[in-house]
């Protein structure tokens, strides 16, 4: 199910970015942002998953919702370019959901987590994408920010910084991410993410 022809021309002409960071460190403002900036020039991938839909959310708006069966399927016959599995659900980006916004002459933003980052990076039958990492200026300002959020319980802001602290060390080991924006001031660093995303600095 690798992409092939035209579909294969569309994604190498229209190179889909890779957009990762840990949570808080303010992806989904930069997104957000950019998506305001510039309505027509990118579209996000709508990733499949196997929990159940919540309550306002569309099946192919906010997620393709499936069965464990039909998703097992799909990771089988190599129609997704990363999966993985969160607290017993499954989710991953699907070649067909990167194609279909390649065709439309937009560009593809993937918002995913590291290990699915290694699977883009590493899949055979696919174009490169470009890789970007968003990091916050140091895990105490993170803290900060998870905390000010009142969302999470304790045990949950540790275990994000945990995982914080691996991301950051991953994205600064080398290899993969084209380009590190640290988000310390959200003009500076949108700016910095939309002048690499738009122009490749």
């Amino acid at each position: 199910m690798a992409p092939t022809g035209k579909d294969l021309e569309a994604v190498e002409k229209n190179r889909p970015i890779v957009i990762s960071g840990p949570s808080g460190s303010g992806k989904s403002t930069i997104l957000k942002k950019l998506f305001e900036e510039f309505p027509d020039r990118f579209g996000f991938s709508v990733s499949h998953t196997t929990r159940a839909p919540r309550a306002g959310e569309v099946d192919g708006r906010e997620y393709h919702f499936t069965t464990p069966s039909a998703f097992t399927a799909l990771v089988d016959a190599g129609g997704f370019i990363e999966h993985a599995t969160f607290g017993g659900n499954m989710y991953g980006t699907s070649i067909q959901a990167v194609e279909d916004i390649a065709k439309e002459g937009k560009i593809c933003i993937l918002d995913i987590e590291m290990e699915g980052v290694k699977q883009v990076a590493s899949h055979a039958n696919f174009p490169r994408p470009r890789f970007l990492f968003l990091q916050p200026p140091s895990v105490e300002i993170l803290e900060q920010r998870l905390r000010g959020r009142a969302t999470d319980s304790e045990e949950a802001i540790q275990k994000r910084l945990k995982q914080a602290e691996v991301e950051m060390e991953f994205a600064r080991s080398g290899g993969i991410h084209d380009k590190i924006v640290v988000n310390d001031d959200l003009d500076t660093a949108y700016k910095e993410a939309r002048d690499f995303i738009i122009d490749g600095k």
